[in-house]
């Protein structure tokens, strides 16, 4: 089965905001980069829905941003670009549905000496087969 988290990062990065950092990892140094926006996809799950012929995929998404606003609508950009992937061929996978699970506001607290910073973790269903 495709690498979803690699075909994800791949499809988004072109399609987000000039600067935004998209992985499949927080970048080093992540908070020093919050004004440009981070998107961190993996892998939540999923298994075969027809042996093997398709599988279905959860992607975990972490969005931090400078402010609250920033990540949620950089949270609705990433869930809309990837609604739109449905029924495309991205980067060795071939996408047959996605949805949007759930969007919960984490905001990420490293320490009791800072502040939290702005986090949402959308999650995202995707039936995918190769390419």
């Amino acid at each position: 089965m495709p690498d979803v988290e690699q075909a994800a990062v791949k499809y988004l990065k072109p399609l987000l905001p000039t600067g935004t950092i998209v992985g499949t990892e927080w970048p080093p140094n992540w908070d020093t980069k919050l004004a440009a926006g981070i998107v961190s996809v993996t892998l939540g799950g999923g298994g075969s829905r027809q042996k093997p012929v398709t599988a279905d995929r959860t992607l975990d998404i972490d969005i931090l941003g400078a402010t609250k606003k920033q990540a949620r609508d950089l949270a609705a950009l990433v869930s809309a670009h990837l609604i739109a992937a449905q029924c495309t061929v991205q980067h060795g996978a071939r996408i047959y549905g996605v949805d949007e699970t759930s969007l919960i506001w984490l905001p990420y607290k490293p320490s009791a000496e800072t502040d939290a910073i702005p986090r949402y973790v959308l999650v995202m269903s995707m039936v995918v087969r190769p390419a």
